[in-house]
């Protein structure tokens, strides 16, 4: 968290004092949430990426969220204890996908059985 600013007055939605933006960076990206209130609910058609070079930095990222109140799902993804969705991306996985053909048919595969994603399995599954 880079900042919070609280609103100044009562607005549709919110009141005088409830947080309205914050400021946070993700992987020295800065970043901007904008509080909507109700009628604006965080949902799966957002989500932040994070390309992973190890399994090690996978299972870093991945254990921050999920063992901070957050849940897995699959395929890589899993959400936050603020209901923000996260995919954990190994970029040997986003590397055969990119290949096509069989190598890809194979990872995706591979993945379709994973929540966190097992850099080894993706790595032999590209290899056949």
């Amino acid at each position: 968290m880079t900042a919070i600013h609280r609103a100044p007055g009562d607005f549709p939605g919110g009141r005088a004092g409830d947080v309205l933006v914050v400021g946070f960076t993700v992987c020295g990206i800065p970043c901007i949430g904008l509080n909507g209130g109700p009628a604006f609910p965080q949902s799966a058609a957002f989500s932040i990426q994070i390309a992973t070079d190890s399994q090690e930095e996978t299972d870093r990222y991945w254990n921050a969220i999920v063992g901070n109140g957050g849940r897995e799902s699959d395929c890589g993804w899993c959400t936050d204890r603020w209901g923000v969705n996260w995919q954990i991306t190994p970029r040997t996985l986003t590397e055969a996908m990119a290949k096509g053909g069989e190598e890809a048919a194979r990872a995706f595969a591979a993945m379709m059985t994973m929540q966190k994603i097992d850099h080894a399995a993706i790595d032999a599954a590209r290899r056949g």
